[in-house]
């Protein structure tokens, strides 16, 4: 069986493979538009999450972004050199970073989230309907086959 190539052999093939050049164009392509606005396609998927639910902890953040705890680290010092986020100790528990939005960024919301529309309509164009949902559908079950997050 290990002598026999896998149709995931061909990249073209491996939903790993197509996962990662889609978000990739993906984030190219939405990043040309941020840009404008002084945001990154790094800092775009901070202020993504926070824009959903601001006052997270670092550790949160990181694990709802997808990265590694040193690397949102990373991610959070660019947000707040930007003028963007601020970070401050929990009252209740001292080992915690709780990262919060500036109004700056608060007020960035409404002219990037036409963005990231924008760059999805133009990917799913020609596309049935029907299809974008199985699209989607696959990729939440990947991702929860993967994780083990029941909420993917």
């Amino acid at each position: 069986m290990a002598d026999k190539p896998s149709e995931f052999h061909d990249p073209l093939n491996s939903i790993g493979y197509l996962s990662r050049v889609n978000f990739r164009a993906f984030s190219s392509e939405l990043e040309k538009l941020t840009e404008a606005h002084g945001v990154s396609a790094g800092q775009w998927r901070f202020l993504r999450v926070l824009w959903e639910e601001d006052g997270l902890t670092q550790r949160e953040l990181s694990r709802r972004v997808g990265i590694t705890e040193p690397t949102a680290v990373k991610g959070v010092a660019s947000l707040e050199a930007a003028g963007l986020v601020t970070r401050e100790i929990d009252k209740s528990d001292k080992r915690k970073m709780l990262v919060s939005l500036t109004p700056k960024a608060r007020r960035l919301k409404r002219k990037l989230m036409p963005m990231v529309v924008a760059v999805n309509e133009r990917a799913l164009h020609g596309i049935d309907a029907g299809d974008i949902e199985t699209a989607r559908r696959v990729l939440k079950l990947t991702l929860k086959n993967l994780t083990g997050d029941q909420e993917a």
